[in-house]
């Protein structure tokens, strides 16, 4: 190996984690106006524009790798499509849903948040996962995409603006809110070091997904065992409540089987690489 490719290897790798030198204070000083102006939650503009500028990332994201590929015009229009209309109307009914209160404890006999997570995984994944034409797309899109994106995780710190609040548990809060902070701020400098295409950038990038699905699991247990309902199996001494209120209820209901769905695109990216 030449010096040269020692620095082609190495600079990628010191730039994502010099990255974390502005994501970090911005990440802070969002915690800090979030906590210190209730209203910047509340009024939902968090909320809002996770919902339509992560959603237009995708699409954009989706199109891009697209023409990247050997499909045709008409072949490349209808799986943009066939993509993005069911995923469209998907966060129209959970966002409709949220807003009128469906999700809300005791609101219906069968509690919706654990469908809402779990359904749109349970049809998604099989399909992304043996999906030929989305195995060309992910060939043809950088592995950095996919999990850059997902740097939005970091605004899973509301968990800790409302355990700071005391208005959320600290046994839901503390594990939901850290994890989700954790996953966003080494998105970027995980996604950077991929530049440099190297067996041990990948590893990490696997090993980031994983954190990432990881953290799914606990705070979705945690949740669902603090949360007034059928499989509330922990009473803290603050009603866990909030995660089926809107705007709250719209991270549950659609941002994490959002993301989880993404790490699962993610993990195959990377295994088709390694493989090849």
């Amino acid at each position: 190996m030449t010096a040269a490719t020692i620095h082609v290897d190495v600079v990628p790798l010191r730039q994502g984690w010099r990255s974390l030198l502005w994501i970090v204070p911005l990440t802070a000083l969002w915690i800090g106006l979030a906590y210190s102006f209730p209203i910047v939650l509340a009024s939902g503009v968090q909320t809002i524009a996770l919902r339509i500028f992560i959603p237009m990332l995708l699409a954009l994201g989706l199109w891009l790798g697209l023409e990247r590929t050997d499909l045709t015009p008409s072949q490349r229009r209808n799986f943009w499509l066939a993509a993005l209309i069911p995923y469209t109307l998907w966060l129209a009914v959970i966002w409709s849903g949220a807003i009128n209160g469906v999700f809300r404890p005791g609101a219906s006999p069968m509690p919706l948040v654990p469908i809402a997570i779990f359904l749109p995984v349970i049809i998604g994944a099989p399909i992304l996962l043996s999906s030929k034409r989305m195995g060309k797309v992910l060939d043809a899109m950088p592995a950095t995409w996919l999990i850059a994106l997902q740097l939005y995780r970091v605004f899973g710190s509301v968990f800790l603006v409302g355990w700071a609040r005391n208005v959320v548990p600290g046994v839901f809060a503390l594990p939901a809110g850290i994890g989700d902070v954790i996953t966003g701020l080494l998105a970027v400098p995980i996604a950077i070091s991929l530049a440099a295409n190297t067996s041990e950038a990948r590893r990490a990038a696997v090993g980031w997904n994983l954190f990432g699905l990881v953290d799914f699991a606990v705070a979705v247990s945690i949740g669902l065992m603090t949360a007034p309902g059928p499989f509330q199996l922990i009473s803290p001494s603050i009603p866990n409540s909030s995660v089926g209120v809107y705007p709250n209820v719209m991270i549950p209901a659609f941002a994490v089987p959002s993301s989880i769905l993404l790490h699962v695109l993610s993990l195959r990216q990377l295994r088709r690489r390694s493989t090849a």
